[in-house]
């Protein structure tokens, strides 16, 4: 029985470093950069490991086309990589931090630590369910 208490306490003492090394994260990450590119490089964007855009660098050529609906998807397309690389970083720094061990809880802590939004996916998926089960619009009559 006493054998079962160290082992939980060996487990609380873990949690306890995790969490002061949860910290020292944010700051790491900071540090960290990744890029996201769309139209094979004429737009680029750099984000940090906290989702930050740290730059935007749009190709002259590209501006000189006066195409704003193109840039502008670019753009978009450039962010959204550069943010899916930049979530990338994080959980390899999660998984760093904990040794890949998964805890119950600990990406939604992270999130709110981070000020970032819930996992979106579990959030479409409900979405999706619950439009299933919705009318897909008006009945149609054939007069």
């Amino acid at each position: 029985m006493f054998k079962n208490l160290a082992g939980l306490g060996s487990l609380l003492k873990q949690a306890q470093n995790i969490g002061g090394q949860l910290g020292n994260l944010s700051e790491q990450l900071k540090q960290r950069r990744t890029t996201g590119s769309a139209g094979g490089g004429m737009v680029e964007v750099e984000v940090n490991g906290i989702m930050e855009v740290l730059r935007c660098t749009i190709d002259p050529a590209l501006m000189q086309q006066n195409d704003r609906e193109l840039i502008e998807d670019l753009v978009v397309a450039a962010v959204n990589q550069a943010i899916s690389k930049g979530k990338q970083l994080h959980a390899e720094a999660v998984q760093d931090l904990t040794g890949g061990i998964e805890l119950p809880g600990l990406n939604e802590a992270m999130a709110k630590f981070m000020g970032a939004a819930p996992d979106e996916s579990s959030m479409a998926d409900a979405t999706e369910e619950d439009d299933e089960d919705r009318p897909q619009g008006p009945p149609t009559s054939t007069a």
